[in-house]
């Protein structure tokens, strides 16, 4: 999954327009224009596409994480320069406030069955012993999940593909 993937799965699931998109991103300290943002969400064969690259894809998330639950006293954290799965999940987790109940019924919601144990796996350092590395399929599977969870009804936009 690309950074622009999911940033578009995101912004779907949660039903956030450009300006919220902004004020998101403004909540982490950081300034981003409707014309990047339009840029990030295009399909990849769109010639004014651009990749989101880690580091902005992190403020995203941490603006998410201020939205969804305030913004923590004292400086803001600083966005990490390489993301991965497990951080990317980590962050969703943190901002939509899951605990581990809420976090398995979303990804049995999109028929993944995942042990506690496993799904505690993913949210361990990376030199712990038990650490176990997030695949796509299991952020894929969380994001359906969520879309499930928040839009039952509907059917994602074309450009969405679960597979």
């Amino acid at each position: 999954m690309t950074n622009n993937d999911i940033l578009r799965r995101l912004r779907y699931i949660f039903d956030i327009n450009d300006t919220k998109m902004i004020a998101i991103f403004g909540l982490a300290d950081h300034t981003v224009s409707r014309e990047q943002i339009s840029e990030w969400l295009k399909k990849d064969d769109d010639p004014a596409y651009k990749a989101c690259n880690d580091t902005d894809l992190a403020i995203f998330l941490n603006g998410l994480i201020n939205d969804k639950r305030g913004k923590k006293d004292g400086p803001q954290p600083t966005p990490e320069k390489k993301l991965n799965n497990n951080i990317i999940f980590r962050k969703l987790k943190i901002a939509l406030n899951l605990k581990e109940e809420d976090t398995l019924a979303i990804l049995k919601s999109a028929d993944l069955i995942v042990s506690k144990h496993e799904l505690s796996a993913f949210f361990r350092r990376e030199d712990h012993k038990h650490y176990r590395v997030c695949k796509d399929q299991i952020l894929r599977n969380f994001l359906k999940g969520l879309q499930l969870k928040h839009h039952p009804a509907e059917t994602p936009p074309s450009d969405f593909s679960w597979d």
